[in-house]
């Protein structure tokens, strides 16, 4: 049976009418930078829960989750409505292997979000050791429309302190934006926009990070494929993780 601690709201960031940071706090025992914890609510006398990624570093004493409105789902709207002050369940222990100790040697890595997919990799970035195990890293983040490209400023912070080892690539795949590529993650993959955005190839000395919608991960684990790269095991050290949001 899990176990729960009882956690507060300190403040729910509205991004839009469907898009929200919630920072919280409670204990949290173990976090590594790109897991997540089960967040939940008592709802008619039983507590529902999902997983969700957490935006912040260990070393931030406030825990954040970034999500999306799921209209049919018992959990996110009233999530969404939480204010500062409100109760929130959180499980004792976080989960999760979308985490740079899980990652074999190599000199490059890239990191393919789509939507709130982008919060674990803000909670590696914000870190330190990703910055000592690699020489390049690129963040690619595909959203539909320049509004649903959240937290803008925390990116702009992370390329100043890394502008000779950080490249940050945004598609916006529903609208024409200037500096971000207008098309989706696996067609400029295959086209080769992204690799020339970037200035470095996807080969066997990268390890691709792969976070978000199920379409994006399994087209993009196939092209990898195409290329001789396989997916990482611990039992069969390989160049793509992937963690799917649903």
């Amino acid at each position: 049976m899990a176990k729960w601690h009882n956690g507060k709201v300190l403040a729910n960031n509205h991004w839009n009418e469907r898009l929200t940071s919630l920072r919280f706090e409670a204990p949290l025992q173990g976090f590594e930078s790109g897991q997540f914890v089960r967040v939940g609510l008592e709802i008619d006398g039983e507590v529902v829960a999902r997983p969700y990624s957490l935006v912040n570093t260990p070393d931030e004493s406030a825990l954040e989750i970034y999500f999306n409105i799921v209209d049919e789902g018992p959990l996110s709207p009233k999530l969404f409505e939480l204010q500062a002050g409100d109760d929130i369940l959180v499980a004792e222990r976080p989960a999760g292997f979308l985490t740079i100790s899980e990652i074999p040697t190599c000199n490059n890595l890239w990191m393919l979000a789509t939507g709130t997919a982008i919060g674990p990799f803000l909670s590696i970035l914000k870190g330190e050791a990703v910055w000592d195990k690699f020489e390049k890293i690129t963040l690619c983040y595909s959203v539909r429309t320049r509004e649903e490209l959240a937290y803008r400023e925390n990116i702009e912070e992370i390329c100043n302190q890394h502008a000779e080892q950080f490249c940050f690539v945004p598609l916006i795949t529903r609208e024409a934006v200037e500096g971000a590529l207008n098309q989706r993650i696996p067609a400029s993959i295959e086209n080769g926009d992204l690799e020339g955005r970037a200035n470095v190839n996807i080969s066997d000395d990268s390890h691709v990070m792969i976070c978000g919608s199920t379409e994006m991960i399994t087209e993009v684990s196939a092209i990898l494929d195409s290329r001789g790269m396989r997916k990482h095991r611990r039992r069969e050290p390989g160049h793509y993780t992937t963690e799917k949001y649903h």
